[in-house]
């Protein structure tokens, strides 16, 4: 087995067992290490770290696989990592959605598994699961039982480890979409050309306090930005929500959320789909005089690397501003970010200069995160991409 030994100092990540090596850590690596090929870690000193992935062409050289320097990687070692993360997750409700692997977190970094119901949608975004790919797959089915497995490793991340994209079937006759209930609502996962797996699984339980939020509130105008196909809205108009208008670029995802609104038997008149850019129509809408009683923001990911974080910033600040002007007193804001480039401190700076510059004062009622079959590993804060704030717009005194 290659090894790969850091620089003085540069051991103390994997010590506090963070589970990424990154190239300007390392000081001698052998360059015949293929591609996905299992290293051993070693600090300069030469005591073992970790068994990690190699990756030639990404920042994080290394992905670690285990810390204990007998662990074999190998078949056995993949069966173990799934039986584990399916043991841990809370019980499924049958037809539901599901995040059965969660990448760093679960043990089997670069690898996201999520399950609609009776089928299994997978990404392999890094170089080491590229290299076990088939054997994931082998072991995903064996593991749980299911025999239909669609792959969908088209997230742009697999450029960054010099990977090409790629979709399809990979174990059985998947269908292209497939319905889900969440909460007493169906929706339909369009699971072939969908956003990531199809889905956004992570949002599940602030669905589930959205709905409570309207049923508190029964009557209200609401409006949904970056709808996607529905999923915040159908759970507004399940509360009780009078009106709520939804707004998203995406004609497709438009079209699905239409058919949801229909196989839920929602009253037509109650939706409003709007397909159009959202930071133009939230100031179409500022210039109208429109109010809500509740907003919700929940835009795609602003910053996807360290590099983009100001910008993404000042586009979060321009859409909480936007909401905070467009809320009536005593209404409520419920925004996201899902850049794991903000963390949550730096979100809500931004999300209290937003008020600031609208002229408003708003408290936060409630935090928000992933649901819990997205686990976060206590050392590696990456993990927590989603955040979110429930805010109340203050009466002016």
């Amino acid at each position: 087995m290659h090894r790969v030994v850091l620089k003085p100092g540069k051991e103390k990540s994997l010590l506090r067992r963070h589970p990424w090596v990154f190239s300007g850590a390392i000081a001698r690596a052998d360059e015949s290490i293929a591609p996905g090929e299992t290293v051993q870690v070693h600090a300069a000193d030469g005591r073992f770290l970790a068994l990690a992935a190699w990756s030639a062409q990404s920042q994080i050289r290394g992905r670690v696989w285990s810390f204990a320097e007998t662990e074999q990687v190998d078949p056995a070692f993949f069966a173990r990592r799934l039986r584990k993360a399916l043991q841990r997750r809370p019980a499924r409700q049958p037809g539901a959605g599901m995040r059965l692997i969660h990448g760093e977190s679960d043990g089997i970094p670069g690898l996201i598994v999520d399950r609609y119901a009776d089928t299994l949608v997978a990404q392999f975004l890094s170089a080491g699961t590229e290299k076990w790919r088939d054997v994931i797959a082998d072991a995903l089915i064996d593991v749980t039982g299911l025999k239909d497995l669609y792959e969908r490793s088209d997230a742009d991340v697999r450029q960054l480890e010099g990977l090409p994209p790629r979709t399809g079937p990979l174990r059985g006759a998947p269908a292209a979409s497939v319905v889900i209930e969440e909460h007493g609502i169906r929706l339909t996962v369009d699971i072939e050309r969908g956003h990531k797996t199809g889905f956004y699984l992570d949002q599940r339980e602030n669905r589930r306090i959205v709905r409570n939020l309207s049923t508190t509130r029964p009557g209200i105008e609401a409006l949904n930005c970056f709808c996607y196909t529905g999923a915040f809205s159908m759970s507004l108009l399940q509360g009780g929500a009078s009106h709520v208008l939804s707004i998203d670029s995406s004609g497709p995802a438009l079209d699905i959320a239409r058919k949801n609104m229909a196989a839920n038997d929602f009253e037509a008149g109650r939706a409003e789909w709007r397909e159009a850019d959202v930071f133009r129509t939230l100031r179409e809408l500022r210039d109208a005089g429109r109010a809500f009683d509740l907003i919700i923001l929940d835009p795609p990911k602003f910053a996807p690397t360290p590099a983009s974080v100001d910008r993404a910033a000042r586009a979060y600040k321009d859409i909480n501003l936007l909401g905070f002007k467009l809320l009536k007193p005593g209404g409520q804001l419920v925004t996201f970010s899902c850049s794991g480039g903000v963390n949550a401190d730096l979100f809500q700076k931004i999300v209290a200069g937003a008020a600031l510059d609208a002229g408003v004062d708003a408290v936060i009622e409630q935090r928000l995160s992933g649901a819990n079959d997205h686990p976060v590993r206590l050392a590696f804060q990456e993990g927590e991409y989603l955040k979110g704030l429930i805010l109340r717009k203050l009466e002016q005194q």
